[in-house]
């Protein structure tokens, strides 16, 4: 089954775990560790069948690859997934197993948080196992510092599209007040952009637009707001055939992660348009610094300031897209593949 699953794309283990006593079933994907030990987060979904886990495991596992190395850390890229309905399957004993199972890997995969599974179960996996992150003593909740990566990502598309460096008088139209949304809208705000909000939760819209100089709209309405700056930070496929014509801003960078709902095709309409676009995996990338310093035994100083090069590296992106006249997605991609084809693969995979 996994060999002819159309996102297996020379993935280094898929292994398939189950435990019948706690009705375990997981899948642990680990797509590449020339870099480091893969890590990613664990999501517990009811998928409809094993095949739908699979695909989705291998293409979030690939996708990690990717994030961390065009973040500069240390780490492959991997994925978890466990098949269930959490509310019916998700016990302390279940999560124990699931402890057990990601130790049988020996440090090939570090798990964290994700979907439906939070800080409480990872200190169960704990229980079993050293390799995880994203406990109650660990760095703690990583929006923040995701949200900081973000910020320096938009301000260094500001800086290359507007050419100032500062914010101020910037018109950003945030959609979702999430941890991260808020975040980012508040050091927006902070440093003198305009901003205009969007969220499901109108409460959380007339809280922020009482505490700061903003306006609010309907949450479809967001699209239609003229802009410098789109930024996406709720869910994915954000832009798609019916928003983007939609668009009147010179750059989407945002939070949310699968902002483009189909990424080649996008993309390249976004840059025919000439509109800027920040690659989704490579501004949002705070929150996989963050583990990465939990697990080096960092600090959340250090944390904060390897996000905030995040913009630095941006910027080398954008400028690679401009010269060879490809988009800021083709060079983030090749920024990643290229730090991966120049590691010695000659080095043994456990020299972490």
């Amino acid at each position: 089954m996994v060999f002819d699953a159309p996102d297996h794309r020379d993935h280094e283990q898929v292994t398939h775990f189950t435990d019948e006593e706690t009705g375990l079933e997981a899948i642990i994907s680990i797509h590449d560790t020339t870099l480091g030990p893969s890590l990613g987060g664990t999501r517990i979904l009811d998928y409809d069948t094993e095949e739908e886990a699979l695909t989705d495991v291998l293409r979030l596992s690939r996708a990690m690859t990717y994030k961390a190395a065009a973040a500069d850390l240390h780490l492959g890229g991997g994925k978890a997934v466990i098949i269930g309905d959490p509310e019916e399957i998700k016990t302390d004993a279940l999560m124990r197993a699931y402890g057990r199972a990601v130790d049988c890997l020996d440090g090939r995969y570090i798990t964290s948080v994700d979907v439906n599974s939070g800080v409480k179960d990872m200190e169960l996996i704990e229980s079993q196992t050293d390799h995880v992150v994203g406990t109650s003593d660990g760095l703690g909740d990583p929006s923040p510092i995701t949200a900081h990566g973000v910020l320096h990502g938009l301000k260094a598309c500001v800086e290359h599209v507007y050419g100032t460096d500062t914010l101020s008088d910037i018109d950003v139209a945030v959609q979702g007040l999430g941890k991260v949304g808020h975040g980012l809208a508040v050091g927006l705000a902070e440093r003198g952009a305009s901003v205009t909000v969007t969220d499901i939760n109108e409460d959380k819209m007339a809280e922020f637009t009482a505490e700061y100089d903003a306006e609010a709209v309907a949450p479809d309405d967001i699209y239609d707001v003229d802009c410098d700056v789109f930024a996406p930070c709720a869910f994915g496929g954000a832009i798609n055939d019916d928003t983007l014509p939609r668009l009147t801003c010179d750059i989407v960078a945002g939070a949310a992660n699968n902002i483009l709902a189909d990424e080649e095709r996008h993309s390249e309409m976004l840059k025919d348009e000439g509109i800027l676009y920040a690659p989704d995996y490579v501004i949002n990338a705070g929150g996989l610094i963050t583990v990465y310093h939990e697990h080096q035994g960092g600090t959340e100083e250090q944390a904060f300031e390897d996000a905030k090069a995040i913009g630095d590296r941006l910027q080398t992106m954008i400028e690679r897209a401009e010269d060879e006249d490809i988009t800021v997605l083709d060079a983030a991609d090749a920024y990643a593949e290229e730090r991966i084809g120049n590691q010695d693969r000659t080095t043994p995979a456990r020299s972490w």
